[in-house]
């Protein structure tokens, strides 16, 4: 068995999916065809016991919506002991007084509102009843922890510069909250995806992107990822995956539940991985499958 202490390797992050359900079903995230499960208090202690020295801040989210955790108070509690910092993602139509606290708590270093999400669920309804809880949240923020990140996320750009209608009147309602205007035109993803709004409230914009799947069709053998080099991923069952986008646990390195977490990610599996991508390599099929993953090429080259 290997040693966590001696496991000098440093991630930028760890996603943890407390649980994999989430309240509402969007069009560009998948279904979870996974068994529906909530991580349990004792395996999320488990895991941060041996996570604490491996990674700058876990992500409370993989698949699922985090804030519907029953437990979510004793996580963040749980993370506050072992002082790694908190990054949660989402979508933000759950925010009521207790979560509000939970989420204003001095161990989260940074909350992300999918405010895309409003236009797959609800189309053309009014969205004001739903972004004022998030600016409610945010002014909130702004008095008791000025230094929390806060991010509003609009990821369903349909190419490198158009909004749709909804997203559209979700950016103006932002603008016109904060006093804020980004030029017209001046959207390019391909230089800038985050815009500062105040304080440390930022409009992050990305297209649309599909998830790998088994079932896409090949790209490449050739290509780089960020997966086991800056961050993996553990499900709410407790299996580890390589990458954030590994939805449905095919590439699973191991178990947290009967292995340490050390000896899954210096296993053969996980090596061979690494190896690869350190050659420009995917080894696994669901690499060469993967879309997402010609975001790197540059990174790559």
């Amino acid at each position: 068995m290997i040693d966590t202490c001696q496991f000098v390797k440093k991630y930028k992050r760890i996603n943890i999916e407390i649980s994999n359900i989430c309240n509402l079903q969007c069009s560009f995230c998948p279904e979870v065809h996974r068994e529906k499960k909530v991580m349990s208090q004792p395996v999320f202690r488990k895991i941060m016991a041996q996570v604490g020295p491996l990674t700058e801040e876990v992500c409370l989210h993989l698949m699922g919506e985090p804030l519907g955790h029953p437990q979510l108070s004793d996580f963040v509690d749980i993370c506050s002991e072992f002082q790694v910092p908190v990054n949660l993602t989402s979508n933000g139509t759950l925010l009521n007084e207790r979560r509000t606290e939970i989420l204003l708590r001095p161990i989260v270093r940074q909350v992300n509102f999918s405010v895309h999400s409003f236009e797959a669920n609800f189309g053309e309804r009014d969205v004001s009843p739903y972004l004022s809880k998030v600016f409610a949240f945010t002014r909130q923020a702004f008095e008791q922890r000025p230094d929390l990140y806060i991010n509003y996320r609009i990821w369903d750009l349909t190419d490198s510069v158009s909004l749709t209608p909804t997203n559209a009147r979700i950016r103006a309602a932002i603008e016109e909250e904060y006093g804020f205007k980004l030029a017209a035109g001046s959207i390019d993803l391909r230089r800038k995806k985050s815009y500062r709004i105040a304080n440390r409230l930022y409009l992050n914009l990305d297209s649309r992107f599909e998830w790998p799947s088994m079932a896409a069709p090949f790209r490449s053998e050739t290509g780089f990822c960020h997966g086991l080099s800056n961050h993996f991923g553990i499900h709410a069952d407790g299996a580890v995956v390589p990458c954030c986008l590994d939805k449905e646990a095919v590439l699973k390195l191991g178990d947290v539940e009967t292995q340490p977490i050390a000896d899954i990610l210096a296993g053969p599996r996980a090596n061979k991985i690494v190896r690869g991508f350190e050659r420009n390599k995917c080894v696994e099929e669901l690499c060469q499958k993967c879309d997402f993953i010609k975001r790197f090429d540059r990174k790559a080259l």
